[in-house]
């Protein structure tokens, strides 16, 4: 059972995670109903989706750390972030989670893991360079938020069928480039094959659909558990213009680095505290994974008012 931080509980995020979940779930048994229906073996495929979901639902901290080059530090090595952490989660009622730096000028923060007893916050170089203490501390109760609402376990669960589906797409995909080679003489023979071939190519097609489906409903997700962690880390800290002026800083440092470490980094754009973008690129589509920053520092600019008006 997990632990009650005084993050504030936010509905509007728990129900979209069950929503997400329960619209995927329908997903599921669509697919597995036609699937039995076509009177496919599900064996492999199901064997080698579920390898891939305990390894990313039990290792996402690890895997997520290797993948943006980030490094374990000790309290000795980096003082002044153990002691930012130290001061939110004792405010949060919630444990120290693991502490790591990547090295990378890239300005950004990333917090991942199952659950609150097996999470990473994770820091740049070029974010701890750019940022005030205040505004650090602002952008890590930001990341706590994601750990004490564990939307990020939901995002694992929900981005599975994804996989599932890619994997599939895959299969039908060589099935149809290299299937049907051989097999069969004459004009029955070749009709065998014509029948394999458009089979193949409609599971692929229907396969292409799930995974546009996933994708559309874990971008979705996405984007609101960002607005959520927004609202949440700055209530912890009560002071929403720091969280403003840290996604300010962030934003326009963005434009300063240079475009290969940009493209390496958009792959990881879901975990991060803000998305790594090319000049002119927006977010503002069905596709990005954070809401847009005039919608973000909007909503930081009323939660201000909301909380100077109740202190007045």
């Amino acid at each position: 059972m997990k632990s009650k931080t005084r993050f504030p509980a936010d509905r509007g995020l728990a129900g979209r995670m069950l929503f997400t979940v329960f619209l995927i779930g329908l997903l599921y048994a669509a697919v597995i109903a036609l699937l039995i229906a076509l009177k496919i073996n599900l064996a492999f495929i199901l064997v080698i989706a579920a390898i891939i979901m305990f390894i990313q639902y039990y290792a996402s901290d690890k895997i997520a750390l290797y993948s943006m080059g980030g490094k374990p530090v000790t309290r000795e090595q980096a003082p002044q972030l153990y002691g930012a952490i130290d001061r939110l989660v004792a405010l949060a009622n919630m444990p120290m989670p693991k502490v790591a730096i990547a090295t990378t000028d890239i300005p950004n923060a990333f917090a991942t893991g199952r659950n609150q007893k097996n999470a990473v916050v994770c820091v740049t170089t070029g974010l701890l360079r750019r940022l005030e203490p205040q505004e650090l501390e602002a952008v890590l109760s930001h990341e706590l938020s994601h750990v004490a609402h564990r939307d990020v376990a939901v995002m694992t669960i929900a981005s599975f069928l994804g996989i599932v589906a890619g994997f599939m797409t895959r299969i039908f995909y060589f099935g149809e480039l290299f299937g049907g080679m051989g097999g069969g003489r004459g004009g029955r023979g070749r009709n065998n094959q014509g029948n394999a071939a458009v089979f193949m190519f409609a599971m692929m097609l229907f396969s292409m659909l799930i995974y546009c489906i996933s994708f559309v409903l874990v971008r979705s997700l996405s984007r609101y558990r960002e607005l959520a962690a927004d609202r949440s880390g700055a209530i912890l800290i009560g002071q929403p213009s720091l969280l403003a002026s840290a996604l300010v800083k962030v934003t326009g440092e963005m434009s300063r680095i240079p475009v290969t470490d940009i493209r390496k980094s958009q792959h990881f754009n879901a975990f991060y505290f803000a998305p790594a973008l090319l000049k002119g690129a927006s977010v503002s589509n069905l596709f990005s994974t954070h809401p847009t920053l005039e919608k973000r520092l909007d909503q930081l600019s009323k939660l201000d008012a909301q909380m100077r008006k109740s202190l007045s």
